[in-house]
């Protein structure tokens, strides 16, 4: 037994121990309270996984190519806050730096950490993983930043004969594991941080 609240109505409720599956209403206003989903570290590992298999080609082969008179560069999220960071830029250049590569990274190793915990029925650091988990949905959206950057530019940056911007080989992977992270994230369910070590 444990008690929720409801979001809608406010109601404190006893909740009875969740069959796998199962999922439990208000009893004033109907309104959806838990499902038990063991389903959910499986989700949220393989989601992980994958952006991790994403991250190196998403950082290793560019992401946009300029063609210009004939001629063409490419450059990779590096080269970008490399180009900031020389033009006098260093502030947009650690933005870029940190939305494309140290956070998705960062929220990469949560994830496994988090599951690898909960799997191991940790006891430990409960508090701290929790708070682990509400940074990772804080941070979320910086993690599509660079996404969103790069699709206007890819969108909108056509300048007729002088140049062209196009999308790289590495832009599929950049996105892939912005929007993994972001599923993986969503598949986590915290509750199981706090579940008694004999519940499952």
């Amino acid at each position: 037994m444990s008690l929720v609240a409801c979001e809608t109505c406010g109601l404190v409720q006893q909740l009875p121990d969740l069959a796998p599956g199962a999922s439990a209403e208000c009893a004033r206003c109907a309104a959806h309270l838990v499902t038990r989903d063991d389903s959910s570290l499986t989700r949220t590992a393989a989601f992980a996984l994958a952006g991790l298999m994403f991250y190196a080609p998403a950082n290793l082969y560019p992401i946009l190519r300029l063609e210009w008179y004939g001629m063409h560069s490419e450059s990779t999220a590096w080269d970008g806050a490399v180009a900031l960071f020389r033009q006098g830029q260093p502030v947009i250049a650690t933005i870029v730096f940190l939305a494309s590569i140290v956070i998705p990274f960062l929220k990469l190793l949560a994830l496994f950490s988090l599951v690898a915990t909960v799997k191991l029925r940790a006891r430990a650091w409960r508090r701290q993983r929790t708070w682990l988990f509400r940074m990772l949905e804080v941070l979320g959206p910086w993690a599509m930043l660079d996404v969103f950057v790069m699709s206007v530019l890819v969108a909108l940056v056509k300048l007729g004969e002088l140049a062209t911007v196009l999308p790289g080989r590495g832009l599929f992977s950049f996105a892939a594991v912005a929007v993994l992270t972001l599923l993986a994230s969503a598949s986590f369910d915290p509750r199981l941080i706090w579940e008694p070590a004999d519940a499952r």
